[in-house]
């Protein structure tokens, strides 16, 4: 079970942090959903961020499940504190093809000084959604 957020205004600060990342604005990412402890990223697969056979590049899925598994984790912080990511292990399922690309994260275990994390990243297109990579990882809490 996640314990609930420390921060009231867990959302907004979520958006703010977000709203700030060029890696974000660059894939066209948008949050499509947000609960205490679990974020929902989504991205269009665009030509320009694929590889030499079609597929999304791998980086594009690691980027989405970084940030939406750190964007869960930041979700359950206290006022005043981000989160680093310490490591991120990723495990590809399947190429990346379709429309685009969703990133669900989810907080595991949140400590005071580790949150352990999860991310599933999912290819659309319009037979529906296909699992294409799953990420495990640690996040740091750090004041700012």
């Amino acid at each position: 079970m996640v314990s609930p957020p420390q921060n009231p205004d867990y959302a907004k600060t979520v958006k703010q942090s977000f709203a700030a990342q060029a890696m974000m604005s660059s894939l066209g990412a948008e949050i499509v959903a947000l609960d205490p402890g679990k974020v929902v990223i989504a991205a269009p697969i665009r030509p320009e961020f694929g590889q030499q056979q079609g597929y999304a590049h791998a980086a594009i899925a690691f980027a989405l499940g970084d940030s939406a598994a750190g964007y869960a984790a930041l979700s359950l912080m206290p006022p005043g504190h981000e989160v680093l990511t310490s490591e991120m292990k990723i495990h590809l399922l399947a190429p990346a093809n379709g429309s685009r690309l969703i990133a669900r994260g989810e907080v595991i275990k949140a400590g005071r000084r580790l949150v352990i994390v999860r991310a599933d990243v999912h290819a659309e297109d319009g037979a529906g959604q296909r699992h294409v990579a799953t990420l495990l990882g640690t996040m740091v809490p750090v004041p700012v």
